[in-house]
């Protein structure tokens, strides 16, 4: 097991020799981890976790305990081909958080950015990918093959459909579903099937965002969501509001690039 000296692993701990382990990474009690799992420096895993491999981890992560990692694709069609799961760096996964492999039919990889948090019993099924600064909070999950951009809150029990996208700065409400793409910047509520309510107009406002930019943002999501127009007519409106303006670009470029119906 190639392993630093700085490695701090607990006695009951199972490594396999297959593994690799970075500096200062601590393991902890009754925890597994198989072959082909690497894992960067400054990674600190608590107890009772269980890492499968492929799956590659980047450095100063945190697995708080009884976090499931790289375990085989909850996919009938899963036969045994070589798939991965990538993490990226300073990511925090809090109890019984479960992180799939990809499949070969999705492109092989499921894979996690930079500085997520993910809350208890969240579960990232395969071939997902998502992106930085995202808050997932308790029991969100996602289906196969959804995207998730970069500075997404999920609130708790909420959920997406397989192959769904949620764009940029998007906020969905606690037990909200998303059955199609939910556009950047939107909130999304409701008891089931959730639906657009508006834009993350605080979220936005944390991040920086000046009034300038989001009103342009509010523009951009009444011509989508409120004006009646259909989606052709809207889109060809948000082209004139994004000239010179990336913020509405960015709701327009998310648009042309789906391959499903947006949540609208």
């Amino acid at each position: 097991m190639p392993m630093t000296d700085t490695a701090r692993i607990h006695p009951t701990a199972c490594i396999d020799p297959g593994a690799r382990l970075g500096q200062n990474v601590s393991v902890g009690a009754f925890t597994l981890i198989g072959a082909g799992v690497e894992i960067g420096d400054g990674c600190h895993i608590g107890p009772h976790c269980s890492f499968h491999g492929p799956t590659r981890i980047g450095r100063d992560n945190r697995f708080i305990g009884h976090v499931a990692v790289g375990g085989e694709p909850q996919d009938k069609k899963f036969a045994g081909e070589r798939s991965e799961l990538l993490i990226g760096d300073g990511n925090v996964f809090r109890e019984f958080v479960t992180l799939s492999r990809g499949t070969g039919g999705g492109g092989g990889v499921t894979r996690i950015g930079n500085n997520n948090w993910m809350l208890a019993y969240v579960h990232i099924a395969h071939d997902c990918v998502v992106g930085n600064h995202c808050v997932f909070s308790n029991n969100t999950t996602l289906a196969g093959h959804v995207t998730v951009g970069d500075w997404v809150i999920t609130s708790g029990f909420s959920g997406a459909h397989q192959f769904c996208r949620i764009g940029d700065h998007a906020f969905i409400a606690m037990g909200a579903l998303a059955n199609g793409d939910v556009t950047p910047y939107t909130t999304i509520g409701g008891n089931s099937i959730g639906r657009p309510r508006g834009i993350n107009s605080e979220g936005l406002r944390r991040r920086g965002f000046s009034p300038e930019r989001i009103t342009a943002i509010k523009r951009a999501y009444r011509t989508l969501f409120v004006s009646g127009m259909p989606l052709a007519e809207a889109r060809e409106e948000l082209a004139r509001q994004a000239e010179g303006n990336d913020d509405v670009r960015l709701f327009l470029d998310f648009i042309d690039s789906g391959e499903r119906p947006l949540l609208r």
